[in-house]
């Protein structure tokens, strides 16, 4: 199967190795082939802007036939998400404590994981309701850490879930629902946890059946999304890198890390190749030590695909530099 015939791609890489280039010009080739394409930034230093000399933003924008961007923006998911949650605790506290409330908020805005929570979530909701509007959404992010994080939350949640019984043992019915989030026993790895659709809220008091709804609403959206990323048939991972020491290292403990969690890695783009008929004696000095990385890139990823690109005398900028890129993509076996 091409790979634009994927769902759901995510490229990856080390800092400064092509991702936004090649993630740019693969969404390119799909759009080109009738997928209808959605490409999406994670990273705060929005590159794609950049790569389509254009404004892109925290809308999805047109940005040629068939292909749309979106650049998500941190900051925002944390305002928003907490905005909902800051609502949600108004519902339940006397007005007198609103100050008190909203002061707690704040401070949860800076606190460590406030960012990367919203915007995990903000990733499964564009997963789920991009698969509805697109033919395929591809993602230009480091993977790893996302990909590994967004298999986790269910069970961070049920860890959270368990705390949240233990400080609230007044609701007997809370727990006999919350505890359907926990994993089971001796847990199937693909369907670690009971179906929460089996378990109704009634009999509860509003509070708790705000919680436990939030709750189970969450705890589905994020297996929906671990079943997507998992699944060979819909998602692949690729990794871009460069023939030099630092990539190969980073992209060797990356892919261990995903391979570990049985996810469907698709292969490597070696960007940057020096072509043959670059001269010059700096140029034949870095030559000849490329081919000692090319030669471990070849021995570490034996099991891999692997599509070279060669090193461009120019900048990739813009829907025609892009275009030539997907053009390459395509000659190189994408």
């Amino acid at each position: 199967m091409p790979l634009t015939d994927k769902r759901v791609l995510l490229v990856g890489g080390k800092g400064g190795v092509g991702k936004t280039t090649v993630s740019s010009a693969l969404a390119l080739l799909a759009a080109g082939r009738g997928k209808r394409c959605l490409l999406v930034s994670t990273d705060p230093a929005h590159s794609l802007a950049d790569a389509f000399g254009r404004e892109i933003g925290d809308n999805i924008t047109r940005l040629a036939p068939n292909l749309d961007g979106l650049e998500l923006d941190p900051d925002r998911e944390v305002e928003q998400h907490l905005h909902k949650v800051l609502t949600q605790l108004k519902r339940f506290t006397r007005p007198e404590m609103y100050g008190e409330v909203e002061r707690q908020i704040r401070l949860t805005r800076q606190s460590p994981g406030a960012q990367e929570a919203a915007l995990l979530e903000r990733i499964a909701r564009v997963i789920e309701e991009g698969m509805q509007s697109h033919d395929l959404i591809v993602f230009d992010t480091a993977p790893t850490g996302h990909t590994l994080r967004l298999l986790s939350l269910p069970e961070a949640m049920a860890a959270w879930t368990q705390g949240l019984l233990r400080s609230n043992q007044r609701s007997e019915k809370l727990g006999e629902v919350l505890g359907h989030l926990t994993p089971k026993a001796g847990r199937d790895i693909d369907s670690p946890f009971d179906d929460p659709r089996e378990h109704e809220t009634a009999g509860l008091d509003d509070r708790s059946k705000a919680i436990t709804e939030t709750l189970l609403a969450r705890q589905r959206l994020f297996q929906r999304t671990r079943r997507v990323l998992t699944d060979v048939e819909q998602s692949a991972l690729l990794f871009v890198l460069t023939p030099e020491k630092l990539p190969i290292l980073e992209t060797g403990r990356a892919v261990a890390a995903l391979k570990a969690e049985k996810l469907p890695l698709a292969g490597l783009v070696v960007n940057r190749i020096l072509p043959d008929d670059a001269d010059g004696d700096f140029l034949a000095r870095r030559r000849e030590l490329e081919q000692t990385h090319l030669a471990e890139i070849a021995r570490l990823f034996a099991d891999l695909p692997r599509y070279p690109l060669f090193l461009q005398p120019t900048d990739i900028q813009g829907l025609a530099g892009l275009g030539e890129m997907a053009a390459r993509l395509e000659r190189a076996g994408l």
